[in-house]
């Protein structure tokens, strides 16, 4: 059967790389990760990867504490690439090959990222990993997400997290919750529904990218998601009849 789509583009949260630490990388859930994107990339799936900075420093937090906002949101950058560096790698060690893109230009650590070139990786087999967010501070990695997705031509975004899908409420703190199979891009911002930030939703929206939020130690992994047989919320322009 031929993959239900040709490209696609994963967020993965920093957070969600920590597993059950609340700081850092967990090295068996980093590894089980890489071989969940692994699989799928062996496959035929081009996949490119954007990856938060929250499990080493988050940009709004230090602010908070009295940091100036753009030299908080460039430590998150510098985080971003920690994670982009350590699952490119471990993607690697999968057997498939992988390649780093930084939006912050740092040539001795990764190649600068442009759509041009991280195309040209994705057609030739690479899974490609971009850290550094946008390369603008005030912009969050998810809009990142979907600015790159829209960038590569890709037919989806799925973003891995801590949770099962999209909530009227954050699950971990109301357990009443109640859990959405799918909907709109309007509904998400009209309800304030915080999976991901406004400008990400509204981004997606004007250019029509679909967006699919699902957990990212779901036992059916990727290919799960990507089949439709894990479980997950789908955010489009319109639902099914």
């Amino acid at each position: 059967m031929a993959p239900a789509y040709k490209r696609i583009l994963l967020k993965v949260s920093g957070e969600a790389l920590a597993g059950d630490n609340s700081f850092g990388i967990e090295p068996p859930f980093l590894q089980a990760v890489a071989k969940q994107i692994a699989d799928v990339a062996k496959t035929g799936v081009e996949i490119a990867i954007v990856v938060g900075g929250g499990n080493i420093f988050r940009g709004m937090a230090g602010a908070a504490d009295g940091t100036d906002r753009v030299t908080a949101d460039t430590m998150g950058m510098l985080g971003t690439m920690i994670n982009a560096l350590a699952l490119s790698n471990a993607i690697s060690r999968q057997g498939v090959k992988s390649k780093p893109y930084s939006a912050v230009p740092m040539p001795s650590v990764a190649d600068a990222f442009t759509a041009r070139e991280a195309k040209a990786s994705l057609e030739e087999g690479y899974v490609v990993v971009l850290g550094g967010g946008t390369g603008n501070p005030f912009f969050t990695t998810d809009t990142a997400s979907t600015l790159r997705a829209i960038e590569l031509e890709c037919d989806v975004v799925l973003k891995g997290t801590k949770v099962d899908g999209v909530y009227s409420a954050d699950p971990m703190k109301d357990p009443a919750a109640t859990r959405y199979d799918h909907v709109t891009y309007d509904e998400v911002i009209g309800q304030d529904l915080r999976v991901m930030d406004t400008a990400a939703f509204a981004l997606a929206r004007d250019n029509g990218m679909p967006i699919i939020v699902y957990a990212l130690n779901d036992a059916a992994g990727l290919a799960g998601v990507l089949s439709g047989t894990a479980r997950s919320t789908r955010v489009s322009k319109s639902k099914p009849l």
